[in-house]
């Protein structure tokens, strides 16, 4: 079975860890953006360059990508379109998008969403990106591509 790992890299805070595991795993890299982005001298990381605009990176990597194929992205539309797809998406806080959550999560995303639009002064409470996110993100990670490549 071949496998790719598609990374939305344009704002990805795991570009680097993504890279040794996956050096580690033997399993090619296309890291998708719209430029900014320096190319890895290993032959297994490609960089593909999408024309510059809203959600081009989303677009292709959503043509491009195929079942078993692992996306690591924070753009929950595109998760969506790559789980309808069977590929396996993860979120840089080491979080599994699956076809059991993501609906969940896409109506998260909305109301999150239209409550802004409803009140502009209201205040998102995200949390920064952590050292534990980080350590998750790279134990899934391993974990899923230990078992698609037994």
């Amino acid at each position: 079975m071949t496998i790719t790992i598609y990374v939305d890299a344009d704002a990805c805070p795991v570009r680097d860890d993504i890279i040794i595991i996956a050096i580690r795993h033997n399993i090619p890299v296309l890291m998708v953006c719209n430029g900014g982005i320096r190319p890895h001298p290993h032959p297994l990381i490609s960089l593909k360059i999408v024309p510059a605009g809203p959600d081009e990176a989303d677009k292709w990597i959503a043509d491009t990508i195929a079942a078993n194929d692992v996306l690591i992205t924070s753009d929950i539309p595109l998760a969506a379109k790559a789980v309808e797809k069977d590929a396996i998406t993860i979120r840089p806080d080491g979080t599994c998008l699956t076809g059991d959550n993501i609906g969940n999560t896409l109506a998260s995303r909305d109301l999150m969403s239209d409550i802004r639009a409803a009140d502009p002064f209201h205040q998102s409470r995200s949390k920064p990106f952590s050292k534990a996110d980080k350590g998750r993100f790279n134990q899934m990670l391993d974990q899923t591509l230990t078992r698609l490549c037994q």
